[in-house]
């Protein structure tokens, strides 16, 4: 009768601890950081940039987040708008080119910069291979020389017309500066305004076999197009000159091989409102993490260029991306929660 009696209560308590177990783990289960928040993402209005900031969308939807329309605003206005807290990230920050307009923003007093999302990303100007070499073309400070500038007149005023830089972005600045600086100012123009029209008329141009000269970066699908080093060459500088940076020449200007593209290497990061951080730790922790090779970016950045350049098409390459890295992206995410604790 006493076994009879210890066994009926050993019973009980086993099933009423496996019941505790159960109900733990269903709460654990259901107990993602993000549950009943929103978020709201805004870019520059560049699909080419839409691919990075979906992928980060994916990690927080899986982190439990509502996350609300992207906010397309020019690069200032971006800022602006984290800053106020009317949206609460953009995948979309380049440094230190839009370190100014960051800074005029609010700053880190509002704002705060995370990880690196995508590494050295490369700018610089570019001609087309066969005009380079047919006339020894390696040095911008060339296009001093009116013979030479003429060959890359598209409207017919005398100067070379260098596709260039949205208003706005920071690299109209550099642009500006430089053809100040290298005494370009009576044989080249700027060219500014919708990046992606700029970008198709010089590459419509370029398969026309008339000559091309233009600023680019990477990651960018016009690359994929036009690949430098093989149907286009990078141009030299002089010297390393920027605006607004004391000791230019201290700058790291010069690509892997040697040559001085002018441009420092940029590394694309994410921007936050720190308040909405720190009440989202998970968040700022998955900001920290996750990274994108440069010529992932490419890649889907031409599959953008062939076709597929509608946000349902982005969305699924950046699912398709996370599944062809599940395990670290996995890793990531359980990183997020785990800050959240």
């Amino acid at each position: 009768m006493r076994y009879s009696k210890y066994l009926f209560k050993s019973i009980i308590l086993a099933t009423m601890a496996v019941g505790m177990t159960i109900t733990f783990n269903n709460s654990n289960a259901g107990d993602l950081p993000g549950e009943g928040k929103t978020v709201i993402p805004a870019d520059d209005q560049m699909l080419e940039g839409l691919f990075q900031t979906t992928v980060l969308i994916i990690g927080l939807e899986q982190l439990g987040y509502n996350v609300e329309d992207i906010q397309h605003l020019d690069v200032p206005a971006q800022f602006l708008t984290i800053a106020q807290g009317d949206a609460h990230f953009t995948a979309q920050h380049w440094i230190p080119q839009q370190q100014g307009i960051y800074e005029k923003a609010g700053g880190d007093g509002k704002m705060e910069q995370l990880g690196t999302l995508i590494a050295n990303a490369t700018q610089g100007y570019l001609i087309d291979m066969a005009t380079a070499e047919k006339y020894s073309i390696t040095n911008i400070e060339q296009l001093k020389d009116p013979k030479i500038s003429a060959l890359f007149d598209s409207d017919g005023d005398g100067k070379a017309n260098l596709a260039g830089c949205p208003p706005g972005w920071g690299c109209e600045t550099v642009i500006n500066h430089h053809i100040e600086e290298y005494g370009l100012s009576d044989t080249v123009t700027q060219d500014q305004g919708n990046f992606s029209v700029i970008a198709s008329d010089v590459l419509a141009r370029y398969r026309d076999g008339q000559p091309v000269l233009y600023y680019t970066y990477t990651p960018l699908w016009f690359s994929e197009m036009v690949v430098p080093g093989k149907d286009a060459r990078w141009l030299e500088v002089p010297y390393t000159s920027l605006p607004n940076k004391q000791g230019s020449e201290k700058v790291n200007t010069i690509l892997p091989d040697g040559r001085n593209v002018g441009w420092e290497l940029q590394n694309i990061v994410t921007a936050a409102n720190r308040q909405w951080l720190d009440a989202n730790a998970a968040v700022r922790k998955l900001f920290e993490l996750v990274e994108i090779p440069i010529e992932a970016v490419n890649a889907e950045n031409r599959l953008v260029y062939d076709g597929e350049n509608k946000e349902t098409d982005v969305r699924r390459h950046a699912k398709e991306w996370v599944a062809q890295n599940q395990a670290q992206f996995d890793s990531w995410v359980m990183q997020a929660k785990a800050a959240a604790q």
